[in-house]
């Protein structure tokens, strides 16, 4: 048994170098190719969809209204809010409305009522959103992302040349000094913008995050919008991507100036929560996709598995515990690179014990949402 245990352990180091090496070192070892840049700037509409978002819109519309861009709106789609979202949308827009005819800027407000048949998902607020909007290039962010830039559209759109009609861009969450578990949502941000950028790198484009995204009306429209995943209350970013990317229609953006930051989770149970919700969408990906998600997640869990059974048996612990440095070397640089191309590279000396962690985290959501599908959302 020993020996059988020995023998996988020494395939899975293999799978998991194939990976880091190979497929997210399309994305870890590149540099934004500044030769493809279009010159471009053709007018475009950002759109937020906020529900009970109040106060994070106070906080954060300004940022979109900073940017550095010739013409662009700004639609804003009130989910049904029984806050003051809408009043705060009604007053941004009017208090800024002498500056913003300067600068060649205008707000659409989309105020979304309850509808039984679609109460509940974000996708038919913002399907009502989009239809509203006035330019055929659109950029999507949430209303507790700040933009730190004032050339995040430019950044975004200038990936738009050739082919290219979606373009993937990079949300992070903000850093909280002496935050365990901030360093663990950061690290799992990260692990999943080297997937999703590295697929889309090697031509095999699988999602996006809905805190920096832009893709055109006509690709929304050409599988008419959300309707074939509209019953899953989740997905509207990475399930429609997972729909309409393809080997040539997928560009990434991962500039500075590009960014998008969010406002963290503070509490476990609530990232747990958040969690239970992303992974339940994964289900629906292609099935190229989800064998590919599935063979390195097994793999990671394959490798702390079996390294801790055969170092606890000490069976041939000099090769085993070698193999474990040569694993953690490939793993570091590999995602070491990511954290720094990411801007996250306070994550750099904790990457083997926070990948650990957040695997066992992965574990125990995985099973939960087996045991039970999750309920809130």
């Amino acid at each position: 048994m020993l020996e059988f245990l020995f023998i996988t352990f020494i395939v899975i180091v293999i799978v998991q170098l194939f990976y880091y090496l190979f497929i997210f070192g399309r994305f870890t070892f590149s540099t934004p190719n500044q030769k493809k840049k279009s010159p471009n700037k053709p007018p475009v509409s950002v759109l937020v969809c906020a529900k009970n978002e109040a106060e994070n819109l106070k906080k954060f519309l300004p940022s979109i209204a900073k940017q550095n861009y010739p013409e662009f709106e700004i639609v804003l789609i009130n989910d049904a809010s029984y806050d003051e979202t809408l009043d705060i949308m009604e007053e941004f827009r009017d208090e800024n409305a002498k500056d913003f005819e300067k600068k060649n800027i205008s707000v659409k407000i989309v105020n979304v009522y309850e509808n039984e048949q679609f109460w509940g998902t974000k996708k038919y607020a913002l399907s009502l959103g989009i239809r509203a909007a006035t330019h055929e290039h659109m950029l999507f962010t949430d209303a507790d992302c700040e933009i730190i830039s004032e050339n995040w559209i430019s950044e975004m759109l200038s990936n738009y040349h050739e082919e290219k009609s979606i373009v993937l861009g990079y949300g992070a969450y903000r850093r909280i000094r002496n935050s365990f578990l901030n360093k663990l949502i950061r690290f799992e941000t990260v692990l999943t913008a080297t997937q999703y950028f590295a697929y889309a790198k090697n031509r095999i484009p699988y999602m996006g995050v809905g805190r920096n995204l832009s893709y055109t009306e006509e690709t929304f429209l050409n599988v008419n919008g959300f309707v074939n995943h509209m019953k899953i209350k989740s997905g509207d970013d990475d399930l429609f991507i997972n729909e309409v990317a393809n080997r040539n229609n997928t560009a990434i953006c991962f500039t500075p100036e590009s960014f998008t930051v969010s406002e963290p989770e503070t509490s476990m149970k609530n990232w747990i929560r958040q969690k239970r919700r992303h992974v339940s969408t994964a289900k629906h990906y292609k099935w190229l996709h989800k064998i590919l998600l599935a063979l390195f997640y097994i793999s990671q869990v394959g490798f702390w598995f079996l390294a801790i059974v055969l170092l606890s048996e000490q069976y041939k612990w000099e090769i085993v515990g070698s193999l474990i440095l040569f694993r953690l070397s490939f793993h570091y640089l590999s995602l070491g690179c990511a954290a720094f191309k990411l801007k996250e590279k306070d994550l750099i000396l904790l990457l083997p014990f926070l990948d650990f962690i957040l695997i066992a985290t992965q574990l125990y959501v995985a099973v939960r949402n087996y045991l039970s599908k999750p309920k809130y959302w």
